[in-house]
């Protein structure tokens, strides 16, 4: 069926706001999904950084920075005193994914250092069990 030639005889339609499902947050106003703050990327350019990971800011908050948003001066805010990934992603309420995916972007500018967790002791080392051994045996 087709709709008839004259627009004064189309069925009125609701008017809507676009988009429909409009994220709003109380208190800020329109949300934007974490998805646009990384630009779609999901890791990080630069860094593995682990929940445990620890952070801390290469020097003072920039007052501007081209290509930092507003979220990335929130982590080097965050970071003028050493703070895990953890930390940042329950501070900034914003998935973990995204947090490294910022974090990247911030160490590849220079304006964080990181430390890594130290890796797990060598299982192979002979010398760790006979440590473990004679420790249970002076029990």
């Amino acid at each position: 069926m087709m709709p008839p030639e004259d627009p004064a005889q189309w069925p009125e339609r609701p008017q809507q706001e676009y988009p429909p499902e409009r994220l709003l947050d109380e208190h800020v106003g329109p949300m934007v999904r974490p998805y646009v703050m990384t630009s779609g990327r999901i890791e990080p350019t630069r860094g593995r950084f682990d929940l445990i990971t620890l952070v801390v800011a290469a020097g003072p908050e920039p007052d501007t920075a081209i290509g930092l948003g507003p979220e990335h001066l929130a982590i080097v805010r965050l970071c003028q005193s050493v703070t895990s990934v953890a930390e940042l992603t329950g501070l900034l309420d914003l998935p973990v994914a995204t947090v490294r995916v910022l974090l990247g972007d911030l160490l590849d500018k220079g304006f964080i250092t990181m430390q890594e967790p130290e890796p797990e002791a060598d299982m192979h080392d002979i010398r760790l069990y006979k440590a473990v051994i004679d420790g249970l045996r002076a029990l």
